[in-house]
């Protein structure tokens, strides 16, 4: 074998650097063929080494379909589980390259309980090749994946019409399922949709064309994946980097560290701190230990200002002659990722870029049907749903468009007591009432009217059972306080229904939104420097947190009356319980809707060890 010379090592790494990198994805319904396709890719294109090809042999003498062939889907199915049961459930990033392009594909899953995973490769992908079993045809995850895609912003698919070797190369079912998806497929705003007949098995149209469909006028997916234009060439906008990390190693030291967004940083630009409005110019990009005068979106730099100013993580460093906008109500698209359904009202943890704040979804406009797109009415969000949707955010966020940045306009939601992402969306623009409502600057402030009443304010919040002794002990207390000087005001459960809340039912949304309105209320009452007691049954500790949080450190006692539900049931005079056990009453906490006990109230009131006396001391020794 010749020994190659340095210049031409130096050229063959030059044309490497300089080929342009395609990400795509495959997607579609389940054993439509995704993974067996890319690992045909693999293999034609020579991506696979010795011992890759070595232990694949071994691997589909163990786990494969294919009898005494390779088992190309074994190549990106690379967990246990996936090849026990010969599905995708990960996704899996693999690379490759031809003598035009680099490659790097997303294998995502098909099952529907890992939708999740699926958008979560369609989030950087450029193309989508969208597969459909020739047998099958355009079925109902065909149709969500391609919303999710196009939710996602990606807008060139590959309509893969796989295993056409089993129905003989019809041309007919060809032409039958394209005619489908394109009617299914109008008004999803795709650029380019590209029919090709495939056999990932076989190899047909896949690296070649094929002689098997000499009625396909097109190229085969290698010709086509070389060739497309999906707008790789980034017209160049305004900085935008998103601040990851302050890095301050020493007192002579402050720098900025992220990755380029959009447009280009270069030394003795003007820069704009985006929510906070301060402005300063760049005094130096470094990149790894390598100082430079310019640096492009896609690279990952630190970047030292001219001046002192304030900056932490989740600002956003703009372009001083554009700045960005900010905002904390935004109107955008949902889809929603959890077993749980979403409920508005009820606070999730919020990221967009590096910047974490918590979000309410305050308002579900429509639901989109996954066949029709038909807009349907929702109270709430079950997985894989997808719908428009007002939201609210605890701070202003620096944010563009979807449209105009796939990394400034993509939001999570993650759960606040589980940490798992239950929602990812798209921000289409901020809401004007956000920019139309300010807070009200008051010449006399909580401490004036605490200091007038003489007491140190609080929100004291009984949760418990139906039935429980909340509302008896929170009448003692609030006797007792009332007696001993105090200001105070008892907020019950029944009686706000009869006023405030008298509109909300008791579904789990209607719950959420009663425990959202009380708390508000709370707290408006201790800023006015009053006492005040709340009894709620406030089953979700989700809420109970977001009403905790809205008090300052120590402003916020949790009393929890804990009685077992038996006792509940012999005190309950009414017959609540009997109607929610004969199913006459639903939604019943306890009965056929869930009670989600505090972990770590500040006074745990054990009813049956206990007189009320003795609880009220307990209480007002936690106050202490």
């Amino acid at each position: 074998m010749r020994r190659l010379e340095a210049h031409e090592i130096g050229a063959f790494l030059a044309a490497q650097r300089d080929k342009q990198t395609l990400r795509f994805i495959t997607c579609g319904s389940v054993d439509d063929g995704k993974s067996t396709l890319i690992g045909r890719l693999l293999y034609e294109s020579k991506s696979i080494f010795d011992d890759q090809l070595a232990s694949l042999e071994t691997e589909s003498r163990r786990f494969g379909t294919q009898g005494a062939n390779l088992d190309l889907a074994l190549l990106v199915d690379g967990l246990q589980a996936e090849r026990e049961q010969g599905i995708t459930i990960d996704v899996a990033y693999r690379f490759f390259a031809s003598e035009k392009r680099r490659f790097i594909v997303a294998d995502t899953p098909g099952h529907e309980q890992y939708t999740r995973n699926m958008a979560t490769g369609a989030s950087t992908a450029d193309l989508a090749i969208l597969l459909v079993d020739a047998r099958k045809g355009v079925l109902v995850q065909t149709r969500r994946h391609s919303r999710i895609v196009a939710l996602m912003g990606i807008r060139h698919i590959v309509l893969a019409v796989n295993k056409m070797d089993l129905v003989d190369y019809d041309r007919a079912t060809f032409a039958r399922i394209v005619d489908d998806y394109r009617a299914f497929a109008d008004g999803l705003g795709f650029a380019t949709i590209e029919a090709i007949p495939v056999s990932g098995l076989s190899g047909a149209n896949v690296m070649t064309k094929s002689v098997d469909t000499p009625w396909h006028a097109g190229p085969s997916l290698m010709d086509y994946l070389d060739t497309v234009d999906v707008g790789g060439a980034r017209v160049l906008g305004p900085l935008r980097m998103p601040v990851q990390f302050v890095n301050r190693p020493n007192l002579d030291f402050r720098g900025y560290c992220g990755r380029i967004a959009e447009g280009e940083a270069r030394v003795g630009a003007a820069v704009r701190v985006v929510p906070t409005g301060a402005t300063s110019r760049i005094a130096s990009i470094l990149r790894g230990f390598e100082e430079v005068d310019v640096a492009h979106a896609g690279e990952s730099v630190t970047v030292t200002l001219a001046d002192e100013i304030d900056i932490s993580r989740g600002d956003v460093l703009a372009a001083g002659e554009a700045p960005l906008e900010s905002a904390d109500q935004f109107e955008g698209r949902l889809l929603w990722l959890n077993e749980h359904a979403m409920t508005p009202g009820r606070q999730y943890l919020f990221k967009l870029a590096t910047r974490e704040a918590t979000a309410t979804i305050t308002e579900i406009k429509y639901r989109e049907d996954v066949d029709t797109g038909a807009h349907l009415s929702a109270k709430t969000l079950a997985m894989n749903e997808i719908a428009r949707v007002t939201l609210s955010t605890s701070a202003p966020v620096a944010f563009e468009s979807y449209a105009a940045s796939r990394t400034l306009g993509a939001f999570i939601l993650i759960d606040k007591l589980t940490f798992e992402t239950v929602g990812a969306g798209v921000i289409e623009f901020a809401l004007r009432r956000a920019r139309n409502i300010h807070w009200q600057a008051l010449e006399i402030g909580a401490a004036s009217r605490s200091a007038q009443k003489q007491q140190k304010p609080r929100c004291i919040w009984f949760t418990g059972l139906s039935g429980s002794g909340k509302s008896t002990i929170a009448n003692m207390l609030d006797k007792r306080l009332n007696a001993d000087g105090r200001h105070t005001y008892l907020l019950d459960g029944d009686n706000v229904r009869h006023g405030l809340n008298r509109d909300l039912g008791f579904t789990e949304a209607d719950r959420v939104e009663n425990i959202r309105r009380v708390a508000e209320v709370a707290k408006l009452m201790v800023d006015a420097g009053l006492i005040v007691i709340v009894s709620f049954i406030s089953p979700f500790r989700s809420e109970r947190r977001m009403a905790r949080e809205l008090f300052a450190a120590g402003a916020f006692t949790e009393v929890f009356v804990d009685t077992p539900i038996e006792e509940c049931e012999r005190r309950d005079v009414k017959g609540l319980y009997a109607l929610a056990r004969q199913g006459k009453l639903k939604n019943f906490t306890g009965v056929d809707s869930p009670y989600e006990a505090p972990e770590r109230p500040e006074a745990h009131v054990r009813t049956q060890e206990t007189t009320t006396d003795a609880a009220i001391e307990q209480i007002l020794a936690a106050l202490t």
